[in-house]
């Protein structure tokens, strides 16, 4: 849920370009649910027939035949329009069997395929051995027609088990069976680093087939240019993305809609800085110069290990790190505020009397145990970051007798996180924070404690 954080990774597209743009022609049209491919029912996705169900036992001329304008016609007008352009075509391999003059269009035009598996079906509860056995066989099949097996992988129905089996696969560049951001990520998955290169559902002209979606191609224009104009205005100001546009030989194909698209490409190639590539181009940028970096992932170790790991980050408390392991733990929690947030959930659940222990378990500032050498490595650096490891001899005496009277009042020492504060500055929150009620100081102490271990946290994790 964390992904890029809110200062995502600069892409450093070629040329300097303030956007990359990525088209993707589907190409289904052969691969999906028909009786003549041996299945047992019709298909019933994505066309024109409204409320469409698959027919058991029969063959849908209506539904073949939405299809088969797709490879007819569809085909033939997007590829007119975006023959000068980078595309990737998602491309099931029995459809691009089926499909000789457009394959040989797609090589001629120098377009990435990229692998839509091996047919146009629902996977979802696909035993995950059958699953498997389909992946090879559409990477098989797709080789044998195109004559080079593909380097990105794109199921789009998928079942729970398709990212892990693309990964361990091994061979792809880059998987797209996701819409979780606008820039490529790397997914530890499969037991590798797998990069993967989102794909759109909402820039994408399958909501010309699906409620509550774009009734006219001015629409998908619009939306179109939208995307565009946001992503190159975040790229202009420093933060270049991705824009993946999403299209289907029998919906984008169709003469009432291609003008529309027509329209957002012409306006997207009338700027400056902009990288038209096919995926594969991104995915192989991207690993580049944003190559997986090896980092301890806190969610993956064992109990001892985060305890070893982040036990003494609140003083001498190794007993919130165990909580903070029992809680659910994911790959949100890999950076310095996300294991932050659990070990302060911790804290903060904790007893009253058990957060008094851990605030009772720091040691005095610039007190006996830093003079006699016996804080822990964490304490005397941050103390010696405000100079408080040499002090003169009238302020070791302050400190002592303000020391003395917080901790008589309080049954507790004073914690501050030194590390935000200069030595006046300390003195005047010691001072100020003498005349509080207990309830307050309380509230104000397990707070800077909070802080301190965010702060042993950043310099740990970065």
């Amino acid at each position: 849920m964390t992904g890029h954080g809110p200062n995502p990774p600069d892409p450093r597209w070629p040329g300097g370009a303030k956007i990359a743009v990525q088209i993707v022609v589907n190409y289904e049209e052969g691969g999906e649910s028909c009786l003549l491919h041996g299945d047992p029912a019709s298909e019933a996705f994505l066309s024109e027939v409204v409320g469409a169900a698959p027919w058991e036992g029969e063959r849908h001329w209506n539904m073949e035949s939405v299809y088969e304008y797709g490879a007819r016609a569809g085909f033939w007008r997007l590829y007119r329009l975006l023959s000068d352009l980078p595309v990737t075509v998602f491309g099931v391999a029995t459809a691009l069997a089926r499909a000789p003059e457009q394959v040989a269009a797609m090589r001629e035009a120098g377009w990435e395929i990229a692998s839509h598996g091996l047919k146009w079906i629902e996977h979802r509860g696909m035993p995950e051995a059958e699953e498997r056995a389909q992946m090879a066989e559409a990477i098989r099949l797709h080789a044998a027609v195109t004559g080079a097996r593909p380097r990105g992988w794109y199921t789009g129905r998928t079942s729970m088990n398709t990212v892990r089996l693309a990964a361990e696969e091994g061979g792809f560049a880059y998987v797209a069976d996701s819409y979780a951001d606008d820039l490529p990520y790397w997914s530890r998955v499969g037991g590798r680093d797998q990069l993967i290169v989102p794909y759109t559902l909402e820039a994408n002209d399958m909501r010309f087939a699906v409620p509550a979606g774009f009734g006219a191609g001015d629409q998908f224009e619009t939306y179109l240019k939208d995307s565009f104009d946001a992503l190159y205005a975040e790229g202009a100001a420093g933060a270049p993305k991705m824009l993946s546009i999403g299209l289907h030989c029998r919906l984008a194909g169709r003469p009432g809609r291609i003008m529309g698209l027509k329209r957002a490409l012409d306006h997207m190639l009338a700027h400056e800085g902009v990288w038209f590539a096919t995926r594969l181009a991104i995915a192989e940028h991207w690993a580049e110069v944003h190559p997986p970096v090896e980092r301890r992932r806190p969610s993956e170790m064992d109990l001892d290990a985060f305890v070893a790991a982040f036990g003494g980050v609140f003083e001498h408390s190794p007993w919130i790190a165990e909580r903070a392991h029992a809680m659910e733990l994911g790959p949100t929690h890999g950076t310095a505020r996300g294991v932050h947030a659990a070990l302060a959930r911790a804290f903060r659940e904790a007893s009253e009397e058990e957060r008094l222990a851990v605030l009772r378990a720091h040691p005095d500032l610039a007190g006996k145990l830093a003079a006699a050498r016996r804080l822990t490595a964490e304490s005397a650096a941050e103390q010696a970051s405000a100079g408080l490891d040499a002090l003169t001899d009238a302020e070791r005496d302050r400190f002592a007798a303000l020391n003395e009277a917080y901790t008589a009042k309080f049954g507790f020492p004073f914690i501050i996180a030194v590390r935000d504060h200069d030595k006046p500055g300390i003195l005047a929150a010691f001072e100020r924070r003498l005349e509080q009620d207990r309830e307050s100081e309380i509230a104000e102490a397990c707070a800077q404690v909070e802080r301190i271990a965010e702060l042993r946290l950043m310099e740990m994790l970065g």
